[in-house]
């Protein structure tokens, strides 16, 4: 693909409207790929702000992007107009410390995190580990703070914990999340398996019925963010509820983080997966309402009209 003149200034443009400048799928709220989500969450850690542009929105800056630098990939995180690279190396830089003294910004604490690892479970790892010698066993907590084992060899950034017998690698952004960890096997009527306890993960999202939001709200103790869009509310909506909106997110995410949030939605589907975003966001008290406006309907206020076709 030729890149034309139009493109290529629109693209020179955006790298040199900020320092910082990542070209991605979605935006930093909403990353539509696993890579660009992972580098978002890695910039988000070191920064307060940044630029991004999504791709998906124009094709042209899509396509131009990986002709203007010469890289195939997306996301391409640019610094000062120059290309830094994709994930990968964002990754790594990241983990080393190179990423930080890029950006003028302190290097981050390396010191190992206390994991525990439970006699049972270490018998099952090493019985797991038998024909891998030499190969590190690396643990990894995402942003979403899932985690998991997998087998590679050691780049030599890492960050190493030994426990129990168990040599276990971290990148840095997983090393701060597992501090704590508990790794147990157990055994259960639904079969057995590893079992890993994060305890600087936020709390999961709670349910909560309609009857406890009227208290809630009643007390003013909670804060109700209805996720759906104008057309449905304009058939049924409650007036303590916040639109989601961009002012709205704004509003939340300057608020702090233990504040009580609950979410709303038709039968509470769409509202689950708001209050999961906020979670993950480090909210730590963040509710979901089971059964949506279609249960305040039914259960607490039958002026408020119930419809159909909307999950």
């Amino acid at each position: 693909m030729t890149l034309s003149d139009s493109t290529r200034e629109k693209i020179e443009g955006l790298i040199k409207q900020d320092r910082v400048v990542l070209f991605m799928k979605g935006t930093p709220k909403s990353p539509m790929c696993g890579f660009s989500s992972k580098t978002v969450g890695l910039l988000d850690s070191v920064l307060e702000d940044y630029k991004s542009v999504d791709v998906l929105e124009d094709q042209d800056i899509r396509e131009g992007i990986k002709v203007y630098g010469n890289w195939p990939t997306i996301p391409q995180l640019y610094i000062d107009a120059e290309l830094v690279g994709g994930c990968d190396i964002v990754t790594a830089m990241f983990n080393s410390g190179e990423l930080h003294d890029l950006l003028g910004v302190e290097r981050p604490d390396r010191t190992p995190p206390d994991v525990t690892i439970t006699d049972a479970a270490a018998a099952k790892i090493l019985e797991a580990m038998q024909g891998h010698e030499g190969i590190g066993l690396h643990f990894s907590v995402d942003a979403s703070w899932q985690s998991q084992f997998n087998v590679a060899p050691a780049e030599g950034h890492e960050i190493k914990v030994e426990t129990n017998g168990i040599t276990m690698y971290f990148d840095l952004a997983s090393a701060q999340r597992a501090n704590g960890a508990v790794i147990d096997w157990v055994e259960t009527v639904q079969g057995e398996g590893l079992t890993i306890h994060l305890p600087q993960a936020p709390a999961p999202v709670n349910q909560m019925d309609v009857t406890e939001l009227k208290k809630r709200l009643d007390d003013n103790a909670i804060i109700l963010i209805d996720v759906r869009g104008a057309e449905e509310q304009a058939l049924a909506s409650l007036d303590q509820a916040k639109t989601m909106d961009g002012d709205t997110m704004q509003q939340i995410e300057a608020m702090p983080k233990d504040t009580a949030l609950a979410f709303i939605c038709h039968v509470g589907n769409r509202s689950q997966v708001a209050a999961e975003y906020f979670r993950k966001q480090g909210f730590s008290n963040v509710s979901n309402v089971i059964g949506g406006i279609d249960a305040w309907s039914q259960l607490v206020d039958s002026d408020v009209p119930r419809y159909k076709g909307y999950k």
